[in-house]
This record gives structure tokens, sequence and C-alpha cells, in this order.
């Protein structure tokens, strides 16, 4: 599929585009309390999309492992500014939430696309997303963000991650999303140890080939990463850009990422000279 139907804006696949993380969030594993005002938070999207973002990913809840329950009240007063002041940058803007409350209301201000680690599954969520023709993200994760990373067990993770995405892509395409809005994202992370994650990456296109939808990678800063390199989380932006390269080779469509300038960068040599 060579284009993403996104709310707003139709998203040639023909290169790997870049999402910008952006975290409105006191306690996010990386960048949590960098970015907690709406004012913080428009100006990094703007420095993002001037070191050239293609996709701003705005999250109101920390999914990391461990973290605090937010009420959805507090998560819908974190984005809903954000997003509303960043409508004019004219770039798609995603919403990072799995809770349709919040969901209805990031739509209402603006967003194109929904980036759900619970893969639309939330009650009135498939409604919310067919209603209002956006694109989704459709994730994989094992259990819940607060305990996921406890003792994750699969007979085949790859095998389980390709059945799951399959089924939630199908359930979507039943209730009314087109296929060229569709996004998988196999969870690196969300219930899954690093030989689970390194299986995932190592299968990827072969995933990406059998389930016939372009895929969403974020591996930014990630514990996987730290666990290979030794390095604490502030350390990892050479890891992350190079996750994401081998990512883009491997064929996912949009890497999500922290460190956009430098992954930018590194995507103009991998399409150059590759």
């Amino acid at each position: 599929m060579d284009t993403l139907q996104c709310g707003r804006f139709s998203l040639s696949l023909t290169r790997p585009l870049v999402m910008g993380i952006l975290n409105v969030t006191p306690d996010s594993f990386s960048d949590g309390g960098n970015f907690d005002t709406a004012s913080k938070a428009v100006a990094h999207a703007e420095a993002m999309v001037k070191d050239g973002a293609d996709i701003i990913d705005i999250g109101g809840e920390s999914t990391r492992p461990g973290a605090e329950a937010v009420s959805i009240e507090d998560e819908i007063a974190r984005v809903v500014p954000v997003i509303a002041a960043l409508k004019s940058l004219n770039v798609p803007l995603s919403i990072d939430t799995r809770r349709p409350a919040v969901m209805q209301a990031a739509l209402e201000a603006g967003v194109d696309l929904i980036n759900d680690i619970a893969a639309l599954e939330g009650e009135g969520a498939l409604h919310i997303a067919t209603r209002n023709q956006v694109a989704v993200c459709l994730m994989h994760m094992k259990g819940e963000p607060r305990t996921m990373q406890t003792a994750p067990d699969y007979a085949d993770v790859v095998g389980e991650v390709t059945q799951y995405l399959a089924a939630r892509r199908d359930e979507a395409e039943r209730a009314g999303i087109a296929r060229n809005r569709i996004l998988l994202d196999p969870g690196f992370g969300f219930g899954k140890n690093l030989d689970h994650n390194t299986a995932l990456f190592h299968a990827m296109s072969r995933m990406i080939e059998d389930l016939g939808c372009p895929f969403l990678v974020g591996v930014s800063r990630k514990s996987m990463l730290g666990q290979i390199t030794g390095r604490l989380v502030g350390e990892r932006a050479t890891a992350s850009v190079a996750a994401a390269m081998l990512a883009a080779q491997k064929g996912a469509a949009i890497v999500r990422v922290h460190d956009v300038r430098e992954t930018v960068d590194a995507l103009k040599i991998l399409h150059a000279l590759q």
C-alpha cells in the first residue's frame, strides 16, 4: 500500500515517515515532565516539524511499565489544548490513547490518527474511529501497562502477535475502517522481553507481507536498547536512530521517535545511498 488516508491528509508511504513523540505527561519513561504544559508542548512540536517530522503523536497518559493511572478528565485536559494549538502546523496529528472518551475529545479538537495500544478494543472505540474517518494504528500488547513486563511468556511470539494483529485488522475492516486507513504495530516492549522483541524485529519483513498493512514501529529509547547497549535512557539516541534505520530497511512505513532531526537525517542517507 503506497498511501495512508490520515484524516485531513493523504500520506505517501513511498519513503519511511517519521512520527515525532510529544508526551504531555509528567511521568513518561524518557521525557516525562519536559513538555507538560501546553506552551512547552507546542514549542517542542513546532521544533520537531522544523526538524522534519511528518506526524506528531500527542499522548497524555504514560504507558511505561508501572505507570500510575491518570483520570480521563486529566488526560483530556492535557491533550486537547495542545491539539487545538497545533492544527495550524499543517501536519497530521495523532492521539496516543487507549480511552474512547479521549479519542472522541481529540477527534473533535482535530486529530487525524488514533494510535491505540489497545488496538481499539475499548468499548465504543471502533465506532468512534469509523464514524470520524480517521486513520488508526492497532498495536499488540500483552497484559496491562502497569504489569505487562512481569514475566511475559509466549509459545510463539511472532505467530501470536501476527494472529492478534490480523484479527484486529479484520475487526476494524468489518466495522467499516478501510484498509488504507489501518496501521499495525507489533508493540515492542509492551509485554515482551528482549528475546521476544528481537524475534519480532527479525520477522518484521515477513509479518508486513503476511498482514498486508503498513507497520508503525516504536523502539525509541526503550529498555530493549538499554539492554543491548548498556546505556541509560537519556543516552540512547544513537541506538534509537540505528534501530529506526533497521526498521525502515525491514519495511516499516512509520518510525515513532523522540530524536526527530537525527532520525530524519539518517533516513535521508539511507534513501540516497542504499
